[in-house]
Order: C-alpha cells, then structure tokens, then sequence
C-alpha cells in the first residue's frame, strides 16, 4: 500500500463529501497546545507531538481538525454550515505497532441549529452511504444518555462533577462509581490522609511537612483537605441508582431494542427523559432516511475513548477483527460553547481514515 494509493482514497473521499455540500476548508497544522490542553488536561500530551515556538508558545502538530475547524466557524462561519477538510493528523502511539503516528484524516462537519437529530442522521446516512462498498459494521452510541443519568444521581454536586469529568476514561469511571455507590473500599492513600486529617488541622499538617512544593498555596491545599473530609461523610449513591447505571453502562442492542430498554428504566431514571426523546426522534431521522433502525447497533458505552468532546450521539464503522474504526464521529455541542466565546451552536461530525480504507480495499 503505497502513499500514493493512500492520497487517491483521500481525494475520493473528501470529493464525495464536497459533492454533498460541505465546503472545503484547511487548518494550520501546528495549533496552539494551550487550547488543547485546556480542552483535554494533561492527557492529551501524552498522546501528542509537543514543541517550543520562541514567539508563539508551546505549540502541538494538529492532532485532530474539530477544534481548529470549530475555532474558524464560531470566529466567522455563516449559519447553517457543511464543512470537509482532508489533511494529515499526527498522533504518538503507545505500543510498538502497526498503528500510524501520522495520517490522513478526511472529515464532515454539520453546524445547524435546526433540527439536531436531523443533522446526526444526516451525517450518519452519509458516512454509511460512502462506505456502503466496503461492507463494514455501524455501531451507534449516545454519551448524552450516561451523562444525564450522572447528572440526576441523588449525590453532591461534586462527586457527580467527578463522574462527569471521567465519563471518557472508563475504568477510572468505574472505580468512582464503584467507591461512590459503597462496592469498593477508600483507596489506601486516602484513607491514611483521612486518618491523618483527623487528627490535626490541615494548616498543622502543612506546616509539619517542611518546605512548599509545587504551586499549590497552602489554602488550596487546606480547601481539598476540607472537600475530602466532607466527600468521606456523604452516603452511597443507593442501590437502586447505582444498579440502574451499571446496566446503561453495560447496554447494547439494536437500536430500537435498545430505545425500548431505556423506555423501561426512564420511570426509575428521570433525568434521562429529554435525551432519551432525542434518542427516538433520531432513530426516527435516520429510519427516514433509510438506515434500518431495527438492527443498528446501539452501545450505550461506544465513544468513551474517543477525543473528550463528544456529549451526544456518536457512531463507528467497523472493519475486520483487532482493527481500529475506519471511521468514526459523533455530537460536541458543548465544544462549540468552549470555543465561542459567548456563542454555540449544535454540531456533529466525523471523520474516515484513509489508509486503512485503502488497506481493507487491497486485502479483499
């Protein structure tokens, strides 16, 4: 599989996507780091390439295009608006593998606030139509569901804002819901800081410790010391709340199955009510537009380790066994309020992998 062949792939796909109306646009390729590092935290330098620019600042190769492409819609973009982009992506890998550090990405993007379930059919519809040749299995997802759920649990505010700032990072997820719903002890550390806490101030503490290290004022550390103390006096989320989420972490279906499912345990979880409406509203857009609703895959968890801006309906193409998506996307209102310095608006998007478009061409 040469380059070559790689770039016609692209060329095809973002033509495609250009023939359905979306307007092509391009992104700098070094992007500032500060906006991804406020998005994402520290996380994301993991996974990107990272350097020093003497007039700009840290600076990150593009690792992504939604928050570049974000960035130009909300700065100018007329509404509604269809945008394509096709360009390389660079991204560190954590294994020894076959996977890219650096590739091309072709993507669509969706900024309308019309009709949002009408857009995510949309987008969907036109991502199953230009890869209907290569035979590939749709998956669908909704991260609005688990974070309504999270937002209606009978806790603090602060440990459902926990909840929610990890909703991406599954297995630091269950562990919070785990300690939080009273199915796993206090980790050691914090149980030892806690005994530790009990037994004196936390400004005699500090002060025992030596030397301020960090950046860190001794009153910031005094009001975490205070949170934790108050977050060891609050009861379990309760049985019935915390079960009722273990199952929609565990839901997959078809979808229509699955909209019955979630009919069933709305009663018991009510604060899932408006995005389960939004749900059947676009399963309804995407019957409309001829995509059988009936077996479409439907994973309540799907998107989880995806990129942290999605917060809604989200979807993957899937080629043979142990490969990654061939593509992938799905909804970031909440993105374009970060980026818009005082506006949003609803969008939803995605974007396909050529290469490996072209490699499942040459191995069938």
């Amino acid at each position: 599989m040469t380059k070559a062949a790689i770039r016609a792939e692209a060329e095809a796909l973002f033509a495609a996507f250009q023939a359905a109306g979306a307007l092509p646009v391009e992104t700098e390729i070094l992007q500032p780091a500060g906006t991804l590092l406020d998005l994402y935290g520290e996380d994301i330098r993991a996974r990107a390439y990272v350097t020093m620019d003497p007039l700009r600042g840290e600076m990150m190769l593009r690792p992504d295009f939604t928050v570049p492409v974000v960035q130009a819609h909300m700065a100018h973009g007329a509404e509604p608006a269809r945008y394509c982009y096709c360009g390389e992506v660079f991204r560190k890998q954590e294994h020894l593998d076959n996977r890219a550090q650096e590739y091309l990405q072709v993507g669509f993007e969706i900024f309308d606030r019309a009709a949002p379930e009408a857009a995510d059919a949309e987008a969907f519809a036109l991502f199953a139509g230009t890869l209907a040749p290569l035979s590939l299995r749709p998956v669908t997802g909704d991260i609005g569901i688990l974070m309504a759920a999270v937002r209606g649990l009978e806790t603090t505010e602060r440990r459902k804002a926990a909840l929610l700032r990890h909703i991406w990072r599954p297995q630091r997820f269950r562990a919070l819901l785990d300690r939080f719903a009273g199915r796993a002890p206090m980790p050691p550390a914090r149980a030892h800081l806690l005994e530790r806490l009990a037994t004196g101030t936390p400004e005699a503490l500090i002060a025992a410790a030596g030397n301020m290290i960090g950046l860190r004022a001794p009153e910031d550390i005094a009001a975490r010391a205070a949170a934790l103390i108050e977050d060891a006096s609050v009861k379990p989320i309760s049985a019935p709340e915390a079960a009722l989420l273990y199952d929609l972490l565990s839901l997959q279906a078809p979808a229509r199955a699955a909209l019955d499912h979630l009919r069933g345990i709305t009663p018991m979880l009510p604060a899932i009510a408006p995005a389960v409406d939004r749900f059947e509203t676009r399963l309804a857009a995407l019957a409309a537009r001829g995509i059988a609703v009936e077996s479409l895959a439907f994973e309540a968890s799907l998107g989880r380790t995806s990129m942290e801006y999605y917060d809604g309906f989200v979807f993957s193409f899937h080629g043979p066994q142990g490969w990654p998506p061939i593509a992938s996307g799905g909804r970031y209102d909440a993105l374009t309020a970060v980026l818009g310095q005082g506006r949003s608006i609803p969008a939803v998007g995605g974007i396909i992998r050529p290469h490996l478009v072209a490699a499942l061409k040459g191995a069938v």
